[in-house]
């Protein structure tokens, strides 16, 4: 496993999922008791999300069949497979390739370089020196 260095001190990376399926029920149960919604909308779809945070590693991320990535850190050479709900990427220098972003691309970081292959995501450049391209 890599490790990353944070102010001087190193620990373990993992990238680990995050169930928000508690908090999303807590959720559509409370809009539903506010009545918000119709008979005729579509269900609310709980996305589970992953974060990624190194300086200078490379690796494999699967987004599996829909989750949600949050990339921080920097120097990383990231490759990403599977189905990507979401991308943001919040760290600087970073180099990502991704097979498939399906719905939102968000870039605040600095000098981040970011190609996916597949998919027609809202792209949000708010960072500086960011390079997004489809490939």
């Amino acid at each position: 496993m890599n490790s990353s260095a944070w102010l001087g001190y190193k620990e373990p990376v993992s990238v680990q999922p995050v169930s928000v399926l508690p908090a999303a029920a807590l959720l559509v149960a409370a809009l539903a008791a506010a009545g918000c919604g119709s008979a005729g909308d579509a269900p609310a779809e709980v996305v589970e999300a992953v974060g990624y945070a190194s300086f200078g590693t490379n690796a494999d991320i699967d987004c599996g069949a829909g989750m949600s990535l949050r990339v921080e850190g920097s120097n990383n050479t990231l490759t990403v497979t599977g189905r990507c709900i979401a991308l943001r990427v919040d760290g600087a220098d970073n180099t990502i390739t991704a097979e498939l972003i399906e719905r939102e691309l968000s870039v605040p970081g600095l000098n981040n370089t970011v190609t996916y292959r597949d998919g027609d995501p809202r792209i949000y450049d708010s960072g500086s020196g960011n390079r997004i391209t489809k490939a």
